[in-house]
């Protein structure tokens, strides 16, 4: 969808979806760069609370490999080459936006939430992530691969927290509402 201030795409959920959308929008030469915005759940001893806008320093890849019994292996690990490297704002996008937001640090890209309170706790001290979603990283990296320098920042609003799904505290609403308070300011921010 076309606006004054951009072209906001809405990708779906999932890495694939942020990837392709952003590979199949992202044009450089016609756009400043890409902003992946949506919400994500806390992570244990984040102290987010719901609402709390988080702008991710860096988005980072967080379950690619496989996780055994003994512990979580990496593609690295597993002899499959180098894991994705994580995608750091642009240092103008995090000048910007970290007025706007909350807190600014890690948020891990998952393919699978963490349902469980062992994975919670797994994912938060394997990459040291405050905040999970499915997106970021994957958007991220489609816009480097197309342009190297491309400007690009995540900002995640909290929606829920991790861990065990019957205890999960949700607040969508909230989450969505802030959301909606935070995009104009980043957007005029980032000079949109």
């Amino acid at each position: 969808m076309a606006t004054e201030r951009g072209v906001l795409v809405r990708s779906g959920v999932g890495k694939w979806a942020a990837a392709g959308a952003t590979a199949r929008w992202y044009d450089p030469d016609r756009h400043a760069g890409v902003l992946s915005i949506g919400i994500g759940g806390a992570l244990p001893g984040s102290g987010l609370e719901l609402g709390a806008a988080v702008l991710a320093d860096p988005s980072l890849m967080a379950d690619e490999g496989v996780d055994t019994p003994q512990e979580f292996l990496s593609l690295a690990d597993m002899g499959f080459g180098e894991d994705a490297a994580p995608v750091r704002p642009d240092p103008a996008s995090l000048e910007v936006l970290r007025p706007l937001v909350d807190r600014v640090g890690p948020v891990a890209t998952v393919s699978v939430c963490s349902g469980r309170d062992d994975r919670a706790r797994a994912i938060a001290e394997r990459t040291g992530a405050i905040a999970e979603a499915m997106e970021g990283a994957a958007a991220g990296m489609a816009a480097r691969r197309i342009r190297p320098d491309a400007r690009f920042a995540e900002i995640r609003v909290i929606s829920n927290t991790t861990g065990d799904r019957g205890k999960q505290v949700w607040d969508l609403d909230l989450a969505l509402a802030r959301l909606g308070v935070v995009l104009g300011p980043c957007l005029d921010a980032l000079g949109g």
